[in-house]
């Protein structure tokens, strides 16, 4: 039979956090199909003005996401804000060895391995969006950067488009090291992570 503590949840994730989670993922995944050989045939027949139009305004959603997570980092409760999960270089290795001896201890937040994930994906996902912006600056002529950028030569493109796919793939890197970090924690903590921010609530 559960005990209490086992079978009593408490509110965790807010509200605006979890919007905020599920929103990136989808303006990330809308941004990354329509933009490379995804949906090339289906470019060819719209002439690819259509896709770029989707590509173009998923990564302006990403970015007004990212402002809004730095804001809620520091104005956020007490499991959104960056003081609750980032931590020393030394915590996060003492975390990592723990996970990998099956001894890590449960966190109602962030640990501090998923929060050293977090910072990663946000520089990466800033990254991603600031090279966007330059190359689609450089080479249409659009965008806030257009009037630093636009006339840059085919050099610079090259340079920003191949810095943009970097980021990009870092960031599908990154992805993949998150969820296979909560399908560990899931099953080491036996609780469902995927659940709890969908819901808010977690194990108490």
């Amino acid at each position: 039979m559960s005990t209490p503590s086992d079978s009593t949840e408490i509110p965790v994730w807010d509200p605006l956090l979890r919007l905020f989670h599920w929103t990136l993922l989808l303006c990330f995944c809308t941004a990354y199909l329509s933009e490379g050989e995804w949906f090339e045939g289906l470019q060819d027949r719209l002439d690819g003005e259509l896709l770029q139009v989707v590509h173009v305004w998923a990564g302006y959603g990403l970015a007004g996401l990212l402002l809004f997570r730095l804001l809620w980092g520091f104005v956020g409760p007490r499991y959104a804000r960056f003081s609750d999960f980032v931590c020393r270089p030394g915590e996060i290795l003492a975390y990592l060895y723990a996970v990998l001896t099956l001894r890590a201890p449960r966190h109602l937040g962030h640990n501090p391995a998923g929060g050293a994930m977090i910072i990663a994906m946000l520089l990466a996902l800033t990254a991603t969006v600031i090279t966007g912006l330059a190359l689609y600056g450089a080479d249409k002529g659009l965008g806030p950067l257009a009037g630093w950028l636009a006339g840059s030569s085919d050099t610079l493109i090259d340079a920003i488009k191949e810095a943009h796919e970097v980021a990009t793939n870092g960031t599908l890197l990154l992805i993949a090291g998150h969820l296979l970090g909560v399908a560990w924690e899931s099953l080491l903590h036996r609780e469902n992570l995927v659940r709890a921010m969908i819901t808010g609530r977690k194990r108490a």
